[in-house]
């Protein structure tokens, strides 16, 4: 069924892939290149399903748990990042890891440990049963507490309200961070914080880039994957400002219905979504006047870990 087509598309920008996740992919590719087939990844090494599947015609194998990767075979740990209990699973197995574990995630947990180590309780500001969560928490299981909401911001209780400090998962709301943050500092007044925010440069940027298309569009559309936070955060942006929103793994998602009477989209991609999906879904909507909206410039790239760089 053809699509109702709009007048224009606002495109977003900063959009799609972040460093972090260029990282970790590159590191499957070298992993398939350098050791040959299969590599095991423990979990989806991002969230997004094309990924997954070009990684998977590639080699990779994908698992939910250890137990399914063979002794002493190659195993890559997402860019969300394990708990110490993985990577101790890992060893006993006899496992060769890599560790594409994103460096904004590893800052993560090394301040967990540093603030637990202190005498902290921490509170970890995410959502549960996320895997950058789970091996957060898994730093310092004993000293932290999980706080996904405001409603819980303003119950949770610490056993001495002098030591007490906060971290954040990386992929969340900019602004409703920021409300459970100050719950948190209105109830303990000594709350101490990460030198740096913990929400990653790209997550802010992507929601920064949306917010300035989404005012003036009729209807906004998200490329990615529904168990990626990052892309459900702008979801979520859009419709707080009263703009209609969803989200799309790709351009056969579109249902036509959506474009009715609308004359202006607005476009953008999660940071775990491949940039060739944004051009696919501009295809897919028809002759439309593309602008492109930039708020920030992007440059930052990670290295490789020294297991998979080239030579």
């Amino acid at each position: 069924m053809p699509f109702p087509v709009p007048e224009t598309l606002l495109l977003a920008a900063p959009r799609s892939f972040c460093a972090g996740v260029e990282r970790a992919i590159e590191i499957v590719e070298h992993a398939l290149t350098q050791r040959g087939r299969p590599v095991y990844v423990r979990k989806q090494i991002v969230h997004n399903a094309h990924v997954v599947a070009d990684l998977e015609a590639r080699g990779a194998v994908f698992v939910d748990e250890l137990s399914d990767v063979p002794p002493g075979a190659t195993v890559v740990f997402s860019a969300h990042g394990v708990s110490p209990a993985v990577r101790a699973e890992a060893d006993t197995r006899e496992l060769r890891v890599i560790d594409a574990t994103c460096p904004l995630v590893t800052k993560v947990h090394a301040e967990a440990r540093r603030f637990a180590a202190r005498g902290d309780t921490v509170l970890l500001i995410g959502h549960g049963g996320h895997e950058e969560v789970e091996g957060t928490l898994g730093e310092a299981p004993a000293h932290m507490i999980l706080v996904e909401d405001v409603d819980q911001a303003r119950s949770v209780t610490v056993p001495d309200p002098e030591r007490v400090s906060y971290l954040t998962q990386t992929t969340l709301s900019v602004d409703e961070t920021a409300a459970i943050l100050g719950v948190l500092r209105s109830r303990f007044p000594f709350l101490a914080g990460p030198p740096s925010d913990d929400i990653c440069y790209a997550t802010t940027n992507r929601q920064e880039s949306l917010a300035a298309v989404a005012e003036d569009a009729d209807l906004v559309l998200v490329i990615g994957s529904t168990n990626s936070s990052n892309s459900l955060r702008l979801v979520e942006l859009a419709r707080r400002g009263g703009t209609p929103a969803h989200l799309i793994d790709d351009a056969r998602d579109i249902r036509p219905e959506w474009l009715d009477g609308v004359r202006t989209v607005g476009l953008t991609a999660g940071a775990s979504a491949p940039p060739r999906l944004v051009d696919e879904v501009i295809a897919a909507l028809g002759p439309v006047t593309v602008l492109e909206r930039e708020t920030a410039k992007e440059s930052i790239r990670f290295t490789l870990p020294a297991t998979v760089r080239p030579s």
